[in-house]
């Protein structure tokens, strides 16, 4: 088949941004397969202090982009802004190499990691958003290999890291291996901006109004001088729970807040495509509650109660680091994505696509087979209170491929239903509802908190397969509330569809 010249620049602009998002996630999910057993392990907190600061840093680093999506279409420019938010990014892993034991310090790093995060994340979406604009079905295709970046990323860095960890900690002591994992997670980020300036030239044409225009230096500096005052209020909220709950609760509010003054403002040819969003984003907000507890619950699960030995018809193959487990996700997700993506295309072409709504609908079924899998871990564990590894590989599976179907669409619910004036900021409430509902994720999986006096895993077995069981109880609940708006989607997507055939006529 020929490549037209339009074809072969969107490839090489999205091939652009997919090298420097997967650099990106290196470092985020390197650092974020470590950070509770750090906090718990290194640190000496509590289970359920681990899950909330962690649950309140997610939420922090998923409410930014709102605020980021902005200063790309409006200040800055969305590839300058991107850019920018790298660059913190690599300062913020880079602190995180300092020793010691100072909360305060933890804290504030993870104040730089959410002040690069809001910057680079909506507006590295947004991009991908701007190269295929226009084409429902590439867009679908786009997202989700854009996905498997994310995930390609986190796959390489979640098995290093921890293996990192592990060995200079076993032949330097000292707690040295922490700080050197973290070290990786910072150079990923210059890779990925060392990859973005040999690959410039393709993405000149793709950005906002103020990437056309020179750079205004008094912008930038008030940019920045505003992230430095958001880095201590980030801290300051990791450091007072009680202030990261209201916060994250003012968050939803103007979540809702944005959606219906958007859905007021816009024009009435735009409102069914953002009354569409505005169900799908409540939707994800449900999902990402599972999803935040891979790193909370199931990580500390993995701790206490899986056997790190993986074995094939009785015959040992290899250990697996405790943290290491969390890999299973990124190497779901890239195997599944391309077969979803080439899935989506093909029947897109023959017509026969299902709806986003209908695919958040088939996830939500799925995310509960995952948990009902490890629910059956009381029935399936041997005689100490361990499962097997295998059971981690088959219930990641099953989540995996239930969050290509909600969270893996997400970003390309935005960008079909969202009017592109509208895009980089909208991408951003996207996120901040997915933080919202990343503190909540880490609020659930306080139910599994472990108390210091318990240390068989014959005890902590029944904490977790407990919440287990209710979280694959809670999917299926969204499986008939998202069957029950099926309706409502249709007409929705239809009047969107017709209005903007008329607007284009």
């Amino acid at each position: 088949m020929n490549t037209t010249p339009a074809n072969a620049s969107q490839t090489r602009s999205f091939t652009t941004i997919f090298l420097i998002e997967m650099w990106e996630r290196f470092g985020f999910y390197g650092m974020q397969a470590l950070i509770v057993y750090y906090m718990v392990q290194a640190l000496d907190f509590p289970d359920e202090r681990a899950t909330l600061v962690w649950g309140a840093a997610a939420a922090l680093i998923y409410v930014a982009p709102a605020i980021g999506g902005w200063i790309g279409d409006q200040v800055l420019g969305t590839r300058r802004t991107m850019l920018l938010g790298a660059m913190i990014l690599s300062v913020g892993y880079g602190l995180m190499v300092v020793p010691g034991q100072s909360v305060w310090f933890l804290f504030c790093a993870l104040g730089v990691i959410v002040v690069g995060n809001g910057l680079f994340k909506a507006n590295a979406g947004n991009l991908v958003r701007k190269i295929y604009e226009g084409d429902d079905s590439k867009i679908d295709s786009a997202f989700t290999i854009y996905y498997m970046s994310v995930n390609l990323g986190a796959m390489i860095s979640q098995l290093l890291t921890p293996w990192l960890k592990d060995y200079v900690n076993e032949h330097y002591g000292n707690g040295l291996g922490w700080h050197i994992a973290f070290a990786v997670c910072a150079v990923g980020l210059l890779l990925g901006l060392a990859n973005y300036a040999l690959m410039r030239r393709w993405m000149a044409h793709i950005g906002s109004e103020p990437d056309e225009q020179p750079l205004h230096w008094g912008k930038l500096g008030a940019v920045l001088a505003g992230g430095v005052l958001a880095v201590f209020a980030s801290a300051y909220i990791l450091q007072h729970q009680g202030v990261a709950r209201v916060f994250v609760y003012v968050a939803g509010v103007v979540v809702v807040g944005i959606f219906a003054y958007l859905i007021s403002i816009g024009e009435r040819s735009e409102r069914a495509g953002l009354i569409a969003a505005l169900v799908l984003t409540v939707q994800t907000v449900f999902y990402f509650i599972f999803y935040q507890q891979m790193s909370t619950s199931l990580n500390l699960f993995a701790l206490r109660n899986v056997d790190p030995a993986f074995s094939v018809f009785g015959v040992h193959l290899w250990d697996w680091s405790p943290a290491q487990f969390q890999a299973f996700n990124p190497i779901w997700i890239f195997i599944l994505s391309p077969i979803l993506a080439w899935a989506y295309t093909h029947a897109g072409k023959a017509g026969k696509d299902f709806s986003i709504a209908a695919k958040f609908a088939w996830g939500f079924v799925i995310v509960a087979a995952g948990f009902f899998i490890y629910g059956a871990s009381d029935h399936l564990a041997d005689a100490q209170g361990k499962v097997s590894s295998w059971l981690m590989v088959w219930g990641y599976g099953a989540i995996s491929l239930g969050e290509l179907l909600v969270s893996g669409l997400g970003l390309a619910m935005v960008a079909r239903y969202v009017p592109a004036r509208m895009g980089g900021f909208m991408m951003g409430a996207y996120f901040v509802a997915s933080g919202v509902s990343q503190y909540l994720g880490g609020l659930v999986a306080t139910y599994a908190s472990v108390p210091r006096n318990i240390t068989d895993p014959l005890e902590s077995l029944p904490i977790y397969t407990s919440l287990f069981n209710r979280l694959g109880v809670a999917a299926l609940v969204c499986t008939l509330i998202a069957i029950a708006v099926l309706p409502l989607m249709k007409r929705l997507s239809t009047a969107h569809s017709a209005q903007g055939q008329a607007g284009q006529a």
